[in-house]
C-alpha cells in the first residue's frame, strides 16, 4: 500500500454499520478517509472537525456520474486512492419464486454492478501507481445459502468471483484484493436496511417465512461487533501476506468450515462417476 504512515481510503456505505465504523477507526489513526453515502448529511458527524484528513462525498454506486465525480474529487483532494473499501449493499428477503424482478434487478445494480462500477473507476490510478487494494464486502452468505436470501446470496456469490478473478489479474500489478465476509454482526443489514418481497407463499412457510421472522427477531442482537470487524479488515490490509478470505467472526467460521466439509464429502461420495465422465484415454488417473 502506498505511503503507510498515510494512506487514503474510499469507502462506501458510511452511513451506518460497517462503513461508518471503519471510517471512524481510519480516521483515528490520523489516515485520510472518503466517506461516502446516497445522503451527505448523514457524514456531517463522521468528517466534524476532521476537514483536513476526511472529505464526505454523495455517491450513490448505481449512478456512474456520480461516480466518476467521487473519484474526481477525491483525486483533486488527496492526489491517490490506497484502498477502496466497497461496502455498499443491503439484503432482501423472499423465497425464490416470491421474488419481484424489480426488486431483485436492484439490488443487483448496487451489491454487484455498482461494486464493479466503483472498482473499475478505481483501478486505473492504482495501475499507474502499481499500488492499492480493493477489499469487496461480500458475506458468509457469499459461501453459504440459506432459504429466503437466494436473491441476495446470487448477489454475493458473484462479488465472490469476480473478487479472485480480479485479484489474479491484479497481483502482477502490485494491486491486492481482500473479500470481506461477515456473519451476523449488529448493523442495520436486518433492520431498517432490509427489504422483503410483497409476494408471500403459505406454501414456503417452513422455509423462507421462518427464516423471515428469525432475521427481524435477531436484529439488534447478533453477536458481531461492527467496530472490531473495521479492526480486522485494517490488519488485513496492513499485512504482509494479507488473506484473500477473510471471514468475520465465530458463526462466520463454523458456517463456512462446514460448507468445506459437506463440499468435500459430496466431491470424494461420487469421485468415481466424476472421473468418469473424461474420454477412456483420460481416466488412468482415477
Amino acid at each position: 500500500m502506498a505511503q503507510q504512515q498515510s494512506p487514503v481510503w474510499f469507502i462506501t456505505g458510511c452511513s451506518t454499520g460497517f462503513g461508518k465504523e471503519l471510517a471512524k477507526l481510519v480516521l483515528a489513526r490520523g489516515w485520510r478517509a472518503v466517506v461516502t453515502a446516497r445522503n451527505p448529511d448523514q457524514l456531517k458527524e463522521l468528517v466534524s472537525g476532521q476537514e483536513e484528513n476526511a472529505l464526505a462525498v454523495q455517491l450513490d454506486v448505481t449512478d456512474r456520474a456520480q461516480i466518476a465525480q467521487a473519484v474526481q474529487q477525491t483525486e483533486e483532494k488527496f492526489g491517490r486512492i490506497d484502498v477502496l473499501v466497497n461496502n455498499a449493499g443491503y439484503g432482501y428477503l423472499a423465497a425464490v419464486e416470491e421474488g419481484e424482478e424489480d426488486q431483485i434487478r436492484a439490488m443487483f445494480e448496487t451489491n454487484f454492478f455498482g461494486l464493479v462500477a466503483l472498482t473499475n473507476a478505481v483501478l486505473p490510478g492504482m495501475r499507474k501507481r502499481r499500488s492499492g487494494h480493493i477489499v469487496n464486502f461480500s458475506s458468509i452468505g457469499g459461501l453459504v445459502s440459506f432459504a429466503a436470501t437466494g436473491y441476495y446470496h446470487a448477489t454475493k456469490y458473484a462479488v465472490e468471483g469476480l473478487s479472485e478473478s480480479l485479484s489474479i489479474e491484479l497481483a502482477p500489478l502490485g494491486i491486492k484484493v481482500l473479500i470481506v465476509e461477515p456473519g451476523p454482526f449488529r448493523t442495520d443489514w436486518a433492520g431498517r436496511s432490509l427489504l422483503e418481497s410483497r409476494t408471500v407463499i403459505d406454501d414456503y412457510d417452513s422455509t423462507a417465512g421462518e427464516r423471515r421472522r428469525q432475521s427481524r427477531e435477531q436484529s439488534g442482537k447478533q453477536q458481531g461487533d461492527p467496530v472490531r470487524a473495521g479492526e480486522a479488515i485494517i490488519e488485513a490490509v496492513g499485512s504482509e501476506n494479507p488473506p484473500l478470505h477473510l471471514l468475520l467472526g465465530k458463526p462466520a467460521l463454523e458456517m463456512g468450515y462446514k460448507k468445506l466439509e459437506a463440499r468435500k464429502k459430496d466431491f470424494d461420495s461420487w469421485r468415481q462417476t466424476t472421473l468418469g465422465a473424461d474420454y477412456p484415454e483420460f481416466q488412468d488417473a482415477k
